[in-house]
């Protein structure tokens, strides 16, 4: 038995894996650890992931399920009163609605106009403004700005809408041109074209016609072409698109604001050998060459030029024949200041306007001093100054002065003849 037995254990260490000359594994070195442990990371990472993917999932599928089921659960109306309510808004436009929207883009032919729910627009560059443009940017539409519109025409092709800034505008215009009729007030209009019975004033932007027998002045259309024109509103008539003016009803009314020596700024329109002639707020007058210095003046050229702008005093004004008296020397701190230093003159315009205006009334306050000669008995006295007073009542009957003249036409008429 002992043989047998040392003959196993010796059979036992021929074997490979007893036998001292196998060499075992050895343990990992540290540097092969990392590798293992991102690979564990990485693989809880993807199990996180996989697990949110499946919540989520889970999620989903639960509020499927309840939409289909309990589609009207938590909602506070039903379906009814949902369709009803739709039904009071619409969205389909038509032509004469007015509708807000943002500019989001331009060209040349108009600008693109975001309408929100109800789509998109287009804005014409001959709709963009009153006023003749070349370009939308010059009627303030730039990309951002947010306007008013008006639906104008529907574009069935790409379901756009055609809008316009225009029609709006002019229905201001019209508005505003009925509130300067109610007013009475005074515009002013430029002349842009003429016909057989009269020109087209512009204002407000809109074209208005003025009759020929309307115009202050004996002129045609074409001499009148480009100019501006002081015009009363006469007549306004939207629905007939009708606008009538009349510059001699304005003519009028400025003259009756010239009184005999106040001051106004003109502007020369023409020359002629005998003086020049003075647009004052749409009306001509004559500054003649006698009253244009002290010192003779040979050649209106050299003192006065068209265009310029210079102030004049009011000599005469004859309202029934249109005419008005203009001078420059009565407004002279010096003989000859018109000719060496007018800049001199228009800055003491007011002051040397106001002497004239004295001189004046003491003229006045001498022919009625004169008139008291023939009437003692009204009690008037005259003092130093030419200030008339009273030294007893007025008689019950009043003073006549219907056969006393003006003073101020002979004593213009005086000064005009030096």
């Amino acid at each position: 038995m002992a043989s047998l037995a040392q003959h196993q254990f010796a059979v036992l260490r021929k074997l490979p894996y007893l036998s001292s000359s196998v060499k075992r594994a050895s343990p990992p070195s540290k540097r092969t650890r990392p590798s293992r442990f991102v690979v564990t990371a990485a693989v809880a990472i993807r199990n996180e992931k996989t697990r949110e993917r499946e919540r989520w999932k889970r999620l989903f599928e639960e509020a499927s399920e309840r939409c289909r089921l309990y589609p009207t659960e938590g909602v506070l109306f039903t379906y009814e009163e949902f369709m009803a309510a739709l039904g009071k808004y619409d969205y389909n436009l038509e032509v004469g609605d007015t509708v807000k929207g943002k500019v989001y883009m331009t060209d040349k032919i108009g600008a693109y106009v975001d309408l929100r729910s109800k789509g998109g627009g287009f804005l014409p560059l001959d709709e963009a403004c009153i006023h003749d443009v070349s370009h939308v940017a010059q009627a303030g539409l730039v990309p951002g700005v947010t306007e008013e519109f008006v639906v104008v025409g529907l574009d069935e092709d790409d379901q756009s809408v055609i809008l316009s800034l225009r029609d709006i505008q002019c229905e201001l215009a019209w508005e505003r041109c009925r509130q300067l009729q109610a007013d009475d007030v005074t515009v002013m209009g430029k002349i842009v074209g003429a016909n057989n019975g009269g020109v087209i004033a512009e204002v407000e932007g809109l074209e208005g016609f003025v009759p020929f027998s309307q115009i202050s002045t004996n002129v045609t259309g074409e001499e009148l072409q480009g100019k501006v024109l002081p015009l009363k509103i006469v007549e306004v008539d939207e629905d007939d698109t009708r606008l009538v003016l009349s510059n001699r009803k304005a003519v009028a009314d400025t003259q009756a604001q010239l009184g005999i020596g106040s001051v106004v700024t003109g502007t020369v329109q023409s020359l002629k050998p005998y003086g020049a002639f003075i647009d004052i707020g749409g009306i001509n007058g004559l500054l003649h060459v006698s009253q244009i210095s002290h010192d003779r003046v040979a050649d209106i050229s050299t003192v006065l030029q068209p265009g310029d702008t210079l102030k004049v005093m009011i000599l005469s004004h004859d309202r029934e024949r249109g005419r008005v008296s203009l001078s420059t020397k009565k407004l002279e701190p010096t003989p000859g200041d018109m000719i060496r230093n007018p800049e001199l003159v228009f800055e003491k315009a007011e002051e040397m306007a106001q002497t004239f205006r004295q001189r004046i009334a003491q003229a006045e306050a001498m022919a009625r001093a004169d008139m008291l000669r023939f009437q003692p008995e009204s009690g008037l006295t005259l003092s130093s100054d030419g200030i008339l007073g009273l030294t007893q009542g007025l008689p019950e009957e009043g003073l006549d002065f219907s056969n006393v003249g003006s003073s101020e036409d002979s004593f213009l008429g005086e000064e005009v003849d030096e």
